[in-house]
C-alpha cells in the first residue's frame, strides 16, 4: 500500500506492505509526523478515519475504505493543558514559541503568550527539471502535448487552473482565492478547523495572502464553482487525483511536489514532435470520457519524471537564503522558519 500523509509540518509518502496492519500504519504515521495522538481524514470532502477504533491487529486491506493511493490528513488531537504541562517536549515547544500548527501558523511570543506575531507561509524556491520541457506527439490529433510551465508566484496552482479553464485572464488570483474564502466561510460544517488545519477564518484570510500556496481543499472548491473536473497528475507517483469527478469535461494539471503546471493539446505540423502554436490555440479542457488523453499526459509526467522534475518534500535539500543554513525536509523547513523567522528558502542538489 502506497499513501500520501499531509502533517502539520508538510508532506511525506508511505509504502506498507500488503499484509500490513491497523497498527503498522499508526507506527508509520508516528514516525512521519512526529505526532502521537492525532486524527486523520481521507477523501474529499474529507472523511474521518477512525484506526483508533480497530483493532490493531487488522489488515489494511480488511477496512471498509482502499487505502491505497489515497491522501491522508493528519491533524494534532488537541489534549488538556493540564496533559500538556506533562509533557516536557510540548512545553519546551511552547516556551520557545513553536506553534504545533505547522509552517503557517503564528509562533506565540514567549514575552505575552496572550499575543500572536504574525508568521508568513514559507517560501521555497525549487530547482526545476534537466534540460529542455519535454513534449508528446500526438499525430492522431494532429497536436503535441505540451506542459506549460508555470511561473514560481506561489500561485501557481491559481494560475494553472486559470490556464486551462480562464485563458487569457492573467488577473484571475485574486479573485479565485477570494471564491475558496467565501466558499470556506459559506460550508462552515465541511471546512472545520480539523479539515483545515487552522480555523476557518484564520484559514480564509491565510489563502488570500498572495504568498500561500494552493492544494486539494482548492482544487476541490474551485472543481465545484466551475462545473469541471480536475485530474492532477503527481509526477514522482504518477498517481492521478480527480476533483469533482463524473463532471462531462475535465482539466489536466501536473503535481511536481511544490509547484502545479497545466497540461495542453497544441496544435502542430507532422511529425508533431514539437509545438509551434502559439497558447491561444491550445486545447486545454477534453470530454470526460476521453481516457486516452489522461493516458498520455500519464506518459508526458512519466517523461518529466525522468527529468526529475518533482520535489521529493520529505527528503529534498534545503538552504535557508537568510542565514544559509542546510535543512532536508519541509517538515524541518517549517519547523526552522517558526523558530527563527527565516521564510525565503531554496531546493539545492
Amino acid at each position: 500500500m502506497r499513501a500520501r500523509l499531509r502533517g502539520p509540518g508538510g508532506a511525506s509518502t508511505i509504502s506498507l506492505a500488503d499484509n500490513a496492519t491497523v497498527g503498522d500504519l499508526i507506527a508509520e504515521i508516528i514516525d512521519k509526523t512526529s505526532i502521537s495522538s492525532f486524527d486523520v481524514k481521507y477523501g474529499y470532502p474529507p472523511k474521518p478515519l477512525l484506526l483508533k477504533q480497530s483493532e490493531t491487529s487488522r489488515l489494511l486491506k480488511d477496512l471498509d475504505v482502499r487505502l491505497d493511493g489515497e491522501q491522508l490528513t493528519i491533524s494534532r488531537r488537541e489534549q488538556p493543558l493540564t496533559q500538556q504541562a506533562n509533557q516536557g517536549d510540548t512545553t519546551k515547544k511552547v516556551e520557545q514559541g513553536v506553534s504545533d500548527a505547522g509552517s503557517s501558523a503564528a509562533p506565540v511570543s514567549s514575552s505575552n503568550k496572550s499575543q500572536e506575531r504574525s508568521a508568513g507561509p514559507v517560501s521555497l524556491q525549487r530547482k526545476g527539471m534537466d534540460g529542455d520541457v519535454p513534449e508528446l506527439p500526438l499525430p492522431e490529433r494532429g497536436a503535441t502535448l505540451v506542459l506549460r510551465v508555470m511561473p514560481d508566484d506561489n500561485s501557481c496552482l491559481f494560475r494553472a487552473l486559470a490556464t486551462a479553464i480562464l485563458p487569457g485572464d492573467d488577473l484571475s488570483m485574486p479573485e479565485l482565492r477570494s471564491l475558496v474564502a467565501s466558499t470556506i466561510q459559506s460550508e462552515p460544517e465541511i471546512y472545520t478547523k480539523v479539515v483545515l488545519e487552522k480555523s476557518p477564518d484564520e484559514y480564509c484570510r491565510w489563502i488570500q495572502s498572495p504568498d500561500s500556496w494552493g492544494g486539494a481543499i482548492e482544487m476541490g472548491i474551485l472543481a465545484q464553482h466551475f462545473d469541471i473536473e480536475i485530474c492532477s497528475i503527481d509526477v514522482q507517483s504518477l498517481r492521478i487525483d480527480r476533483f469533482n469527478e463524473g463532471k462531462p469535461s475535465r482539466c489536466i494539471l501536473v503535481y511536481s511536489g511544490i509547484h502545479y503546471d497545466t497540461i495542453v493539446q497544441s496544435p502542430s505540423e507532422p511529425p508533431h514532435a514539437h509545438a509551434d502554436s502559439p497558447p491561444e490555440f491550445d486545447k486545454r479542457v477534453w470530454d470526460a470520457d476521453d481516457d486516452e488523453i489522461l493516458i498520455r499526459a500519464q506518459d508526458l509526467c512519466r517523461m518529466l519524471q525522468a527529468k526529475h522534475y518533482y520535489t521529493d518534500t520529505g527528503a529534498m535539500a534545503i538552504k535557508c537564503q537568510v542565514c544559509g543554513i542546510i535543512i532536508h525536509g519541509e517538515m524541518e523547513a517549517s519547523a526552522h522558519a517558526q523558530e527563527t523567522g527565516h521564510y525565503d528558502m531554496a531546493e539545492v542538489t
